[in-house]
């Protein structure tokens, strides 16, 4: 352990750090969430803004964090507090916030899936029509039972520890994630509706991208970081637990090329099957992965079985993420107040829990908290970071990421005016952006459900 204080929690194996940073990654953002995203943005247009985001963008952004978290060895608050100054300690309690915000109604999506995992197994959603069953599971008493259920399953994991509990469950979770959606992926190559839909996600429409660039590279932006669970403080709290003698830039680009592999493979997956079915990709709203998906498995042959598989796989990796979240929060309850882990964890899972709970009223409500949330905190915590880590105290950077490689060749420079310029410059436009769509958000759709009460 670098700097960390005496008896802190450390992993018990690089793989264990790297796949728990993958297994935070690869969660609801890839797979509930990416889908749906690309249908409203225009399918192959968004992923080409997407990836170049996530390499060009979110891997240099990783980086920052990473480079906090193990020089300081302390949670998102004290790390950039120690990192930066005093003044800067409420860029760490921002990051705090914001996993406290997302998980709460990630929770919430997370206890939709847990009951799919069930639809599928009785094949109930089939029966009584996939948009009848979404819109009796996901909101009420339906929906706020689910919540609880997921939160308590997260809590559980995250009481055991590092090393019994985050580790164990990763290593677990997420070779199960790549396994289960390869073989997805195959047999949605044998779909009839293959060829059409690798042609709508595969093959981007430039006119497209260069007439609606305004909407589409803030959500590419807010579902890069989302996705790397940038902006939130996790990046920041699991290397926090590394050793010196690790390579951050090795395992980032590891956790970079496994988190946008399942992302692009989920979508390998989810349209063959709509089209095949001949479902709406650009069914609008963040049901409509579950409706669409649903619908579509009602219609194909062995489409129970394939229904388990793919919501079995969504719940792990929902899982594996939530976790991430949570542990942001609990390891800053730990370093900063000395309350026992298993303490902790439960009063902020049960506090998460509560916040998430107006979601359960109407389905709007996971717009607008992931809006707000993935649009504009997300991206706001990366601009402060960047420009603190970048601009104030860039030797302390350059020292840091020096550290577990031989010689950086001078690539230690290049990354840095990297993230000082065309990051911070991407990061600044897309804020900007996420602002004006969450007014307009607020002023149509949220408006409406407003004047419904």
């Amino acid at each position: 352990m670098s700097n960390s204080s005496a008896g802190r929690e450390t992993w018990a194996t690089r793989i264990g750090f790297i796949l728990a940073a993958v297994g935070s990654a690869v969660g609801l953002g890839n797979i509930w969430r990416f889908p749906f995203q690309v249908g409203q943005n225009g399918g192959a247009a968004f992923v080409i803004m997407y990836l170049a985001f996530v390499v060009l963008i979110g891997f240099p952004a990783m980086m920052v964090e990473f480079v906090v978290g193990r020089k300081t060895g302390l949670n998102a608050v004290g790390g950039i507090r120690e990192f930066a100054g005093g003044r800067w300690k409420y860029l760490g309690g921002l990051f705090v916030f914001i996993g406290f915000v997302i998980l709460s109604y990630y929770s919430v999506v997370g206890g939709w899936v847990l009951r799919y995992v069930l639809g599928s197994a009785t094949g109930r959603y089939m029966a009584q029509g996939p948009g009848e069953y979404f819109g009796q599971i996901s909101v009420g008493m339906d929906a706020l039972l689910a919540h609880a259920v997921f939160m308590l399953l997260v809590i559980g994991i995250v009481a055991l520890g590092v090393k019994r509990g985050i580790e164990i469950a990763v290593k677990i979770m997420v070779p199960a994630i790549i396994a289960i959606f390869a073989v997805l992926a195959v047999y949605a190559f044998t779909l009839s509706g293959a060829g059409e839909a690798y042609s709508y996600y595969l093959s981007p429409d430039l006119g497209y991208l260069l007439d609606n660039w305004q909407s589409i590279v803030p959500a590419a932006a807010g579902q890069g970081f989302f996705t790397l669970s940038l902006g939130m403080g996790v990046m920041i709290t699991y290397a926090s637990y590394l050793s010196e003698d690790e390579n951050l830039a090795i395992d980032g680009g590891t956790v970079v090329v496994f988190n946008t592999g399942i992302s692009i493979l989920t979508g390998l997956i989810v349209f063959p099957i709509l089209f095949t079915a001949g479902v709406d990709p650009a069914a609008p709203g963040p049901g409509a992965i579950f409706v669409s998906v649903a619908e579509a498995l009602g219609d194909l042959q062995f489409g129970r079985l394939i229904g388990v598989l793919f919501f079995t796989t969504v719940a792990i990796a929902a899982l594996s993420s939530a976790i991430s979240l949570i542990e942001v929060v609990v390891s800053y309850a730990i370093d900063e107040f000395g309350i026992a882990r298993e303490r902790a964890t439960v009063f902020i899972g049960t506090a998460i829990f509560l916040l998430g709970a107006p979601v359960t009223i109407d389905i709007v409500m996971v717009d607008l908290y992931d809006i707000f949330a993935a649009q504009i905190l997300l991206v706001l915590g990366g601009i402060l970071l960047v420009t603190a880590v970048a601009w104030i105290y860039a030797d302390k950077a350059i020292d840091e990421l020096g550290k577990g490689v031989k010689s950086f060749s001078g690539l230690d420079k290049v990354w840095l005016w990297i993230v000082r310029i065309p990051v911070l410059v991407v990061l600044l436009v897309s804020l900007y952006l996420g602002i004006d769509g969450f007014i307009e958000f607020l002023q149509g759709d949220f408006a409406e459900f407003l004047n419904s009460l």
